[in-house]
């Protein structure tokens, strides 16, 4: 790796971390919320998600104060959690009653953090549906309905708790809810037409596409709304979070690859962010390749994005991989745009060291990157919403062990001198970033394999014990700052 440094950043520049609801909460049971498409998928049998699941997490629900405590002892501001819309309304729809202690847990969290200090910032869908809501009429797949359910959610939250929260977030990746959910099938709701253990249920070949336009039109509805019934009262923000890897081309010198490269950012990226941030049709790339199977927007569609636009980009960004154009034609299951992945280029050459997780290599200057191209691109303050890794072998550590986490360490600073240079060299608007996680959770279709916290959760006893990382973010974000001007500095 290379040397570390540690790089100013703009003294106005905010941290914290993040997690999300069902990764966390656990208490699925508890004051009456309702069960999700997680809830179902992670007990199916054979499991999906290595014989584990959420039901008790990390007990969040039942620890909250003490972990915000520990969040104020990192010297954290600002935390982005998920809400648990079963737990807020138990079958999710707009005529569905609302769970008052679901509302309570979520009042009590928000006036906890205040009163440490600690801004929230809210996302209302961290791909926990109603199970409600996929049984009645497919979920995400019936965007007629799942629309209006969607905002009548998204309202009764800016009702209840947006006196308090300024920052929303609607949906956490839908590239992942679409893809993983309903092409390759190994996340919930588990819909796939290639994965046998989806047993023929889904058609990868459409679903995907239909999905992703249910929550662009879910999100853009929902900004909407508190566009006319809460902004002028509440003053807050409406966006959504989007990730993505960057990638170089496999052989630098092939044309091809240059294109595939570029195409797999857009079927990654700009499938969500073409409509979202600039108000206009998917990536020409997208529609050349999947032509009707992608489903078209209405000129009243497009107007209604064009009217709603978001102030701030969330990105999550974790890692980056190589792309080599595929010779020949793409599968109609294809969603890559007709382009393979690689770690190593055809030189050999590795994209950056691995993590403990197969995927994730670091590689700090493919993020700087990337922010420059979500930059470029779409010309609006990014936000990076999460951004971490698991050391190699961690999974396999004692506690002793895992809370001497340099690899970690490096990795944020690494990832953290990228911003810097992106905004100091570059010109790149950041605002902020949060740290993916504050404690190890349950990693989904991995179960608790892979631990991003910076916190060790002994999932027998439930007790946390901040790994060196945490301290870490603390000591660089304050020598950062230090170091930074403000924007008026700049003037």
């Amino acid at each position: 790796m290379p040397p570390l440094q540690p790089l100013p950043l703009p003294a106005e520049f905010i941290w914290g971390y993040a997690t999300a609801a069902y990764q966390i909460e656990g208490a699925v049971d508890a004051d009456n919320r309702g069960a999700s498409i997680w809830d179902t998928f992670s007990h199916l049998s054979p499991s999906r998600t290595k014989g584990a699941h959420g039901d008790i997490a990390c007990d969040h629900y039942n620890r909250y104060l003490t972990d915000i405590d520990m969040m104020e002892s990192y010297g954290a501001k600002h935390y982005r959690f998920s809400l648990s819309w079963s737990r807020i309304i138990p079958l999710g729809g707009r005529n569905d009653p609302v769970n008052e202690a679901g509302v309570k847990f979520y009042n009590n969290l928000i006036d906890g953090l205040l009163e440490k200090g600690i801004e929230p910032w809210i996302t209302l869908y961290h791909w926990d549906l109603p199970q409600a809501l996929e049984d009645r009429y497919g979920g995400w797949l019936n965007q007629a309905e799942v629309q209006k359910d969607f905002v009548r959610y998204a309202s009764l939250c800016f009702e209840r708790f947006g006196d308090r929260v300024k920052q929303w977030i609607t949906f956490n990746e839908p590239y992942i809810i679409s893809i993983f959910g309903y092409c390759t099938g190994i996340m919930a709701p588990g819909r796939s037409s290639t994965n046998l253990a989806s047993n023929g249920i889904g058609d990868s070949t459409t679903e995907p596409w239909i999905v992703g336009k249910s929550l662009i039109m879910s999100h853009v509805l929902a900004v909407e709304a508190y566009s006319q019934q809460f902004e002028k009262k509440q003053a807050g923000q409406v966006t959504i979070v989007l990730n993505g890897y960057y990638y170089e081309p496999w052989d630098a010198e092939s044309p091809h690859d240059v294109e595939a490269a570029q195409r797999r950012m857009e079927f990654y990226i700009g499938w969500f962010a073409d409509p979202i941030f600039l108000g206009r049709d998917y990536p020409a790339s997208m529609r050349l390749q999947l032509g009707s199977r992608l489903p078209a927007f209405t000129e009243s569609e497009l107007h209604l994005l064009r009217s709603n636009k978001p102030k701030w980009y969330g990105m999550n960004h974790y890692t980056a991989k190589y792309a080599r154009a595929e010779p020949n034609p793409p599968p109609s299951t294809d969603y890559m745009g007709n382009v393979s992945e690689h770690i190593t280029n055809k030189a050999g050459m590795e994209i950056g060291p691995q993590s403990g997780v197969s995927w994730l290599q670091v590689c700090p200057e493919q993020f700087r990157k990337l922010l420059n191209w979500v930059w470029n691109r779409y010309g609006c303050q990014i936000i990076v919403t999460e951004n971490g890794c698991p050391c190699p072998g961690e999974n396999r550590m004692d506690v002793t062990r895992s809370i001497q986490d340099d690899f970690r360490v490096k990795y944020f600073e690494l990832y953290l001198d990228a911003i810097s240079r992106a905004v100091n060299d570059d010109g790149v608007n950041v605002g902020g970033y949060f740290a993916w996680s504050l404690m190890d959770n349950f990693e989904w279709q991995n179960g608790y394999d892979i631990r991003f916290g910076v916190t060790y959760v002994d999932y027998e006893t439930l007790k946390r014990t901040p790994k060196k990382s945490s301290a870490y973010l603390r000591s660089t974000f304050d020598k950062r700052l230090a170091k930074g001007t403000t924007t008026k500095d700049k003037l």
